[in-house]
């Protein structure tokens, strides 16, 4: 059974998992009805680019920054991104997903040794 559910997820080919602060219990880094507006807008972006068997997304409560927010994080690349609405979303998926490039005006923190692979 949880075989067929991560199949039916794509689990086997995902190669990047977003992790965005939204709906958040105790709202810090945002407005709350923000944070859900650009969730909504998240899943609607990976859906119209095709990234569904390529990219997990997952919406968390707080991702501890508690500024700047919505904030959110692209593994395994380990890039942390502030400041995250439809226009970021945009570009981080555009440039960090789809080219491969830091989208460096939103970064919080990006290893240095980021490596970052291709879809």
């Amino acid at each position: 059974m949880l075989s067929a559910i991560a199949q039916e997820l794509h689990i086997p080919t995902i190669e990047r998992h977003i992790f965005l602060c939204a709906d958040q219990t105790k709202p810090k880094c945002c407005d709350r009805n923000l944070s859900i507006s650009v969730w909504e807008y998240l899943k609607q972006r990976i859906k119209d680019l095709n990234l569904e068997t390529k990219v997990f997304r997952t919406k968390a409560n707080c991702l501890r920054i508690c500024q700047a927010g919505p904030i959110m994080v692209v593994y395994p690349d380990g890039v942390w991104y502030h400041s995250v609405d439809a226009q970021v979303i945009d570009r981080i998926l555009e440039e960090h997903i789809l080219g491969n490039q830091i989208v460096q005006d939103y970064v919080i923190y990006a290893p240095d040794s980021c490596m970052i692979g291709s879809l």
